[in-house]
């Protein structure tokens, strides 16, 4: 697997990264979203970068331009629920793209709230055989929630590649899909932190994306 860590390179991406830090801006959920989308948007066009390109030629008043176009067939594919404005940045730029759901979520299997487990419970995609899979979901932690959607979607059909993105990962859940990923996908990330606490929150991190995105769950 290929690892794509957007923080070593110095980008506006940066001014969005520290707000969405910041537990002061944390208060503000509609800027928090924004800012979720504006990191969606700016990760899409890099990988937008490294997608097949087939000429197209355009009619103009004044004439003809032949431009390159995305030759792909695209799925987007994001984890319920705070991938959701993540995801809403990628299709801003992907506006053609098919796409899919899977509800993944960690649950704490123990008393003290150190260990957690995934529960998948709903899927809802379109076939992805030969088809581009572009994975999101803001946070990699441990890794476990991304990598049950990823194998929820191949169950769909064996898609041509496989892009991963996510706003803050950790090398624990860098190495998570090192392990249970396919050689040739490709992660992104806006930042990898140095790791999580007991509870396996990302630290530094900014908290529960859910959670600041739409309020606290039960």
């Amino acid at each position: 697997m290929k690892t794509i860590n957007l923080s070593e390179q110095n980008s506006v991406m940066n001014h969005f990264m520290a707000e969405i830090r910041d537990k002061s801006y944390q208060k503000n959920r509609a800027l928090f979203r924004n800012n979720i989308r504006r990191i969606g948007e700016m990760i899409a066009y890099e990988i937008s970068k490294t997608l097949t390109y087939k000429p197209k030629t355009v009619t103009t008043p004044l004439g003809t331009a032949e431009i390159p176009l995305i030759k792909d067939d695209i799925v987007l594919a994001t984890v319920l629920r705070a991938g959701l404005p993540f995801h809403e940045g990628f299709l801003h730029v992907f506006d053609h793209a098919e796409n899919a759901f899977v509800s993944a979520f960690r649950m704490y299997t123990n008393r003290e709230h150190t260990e957690v487990g995934i529960h998948t419970e709903y899927i809802a995609s379109p076939s992805v055989k030969g088809k581009t899979l572009i994975i999101v979901d803001p946070m990699l932690a441990t890794g476990g929630s991304m990598v049950a959607a990823y194998e929820a979607l191949l169950k769909t059909g064996k898609p041509h590649q496989v892009h991963i993105a996510s706003v803050i990962g950790t090398p624990e859940g860098v190495k998570m899909l090192e392990d249970n990923v396919a050689d040739d996908v490709t992660l992104w990330c806006a930042a990898i932190d140095p790791g999580m606490n007991e509870h396996k929150y990302i630290v530094p991190g900014f908290g529960d994306c859910g959670d600041l995105c739409y309020g606290e769950k039960l």
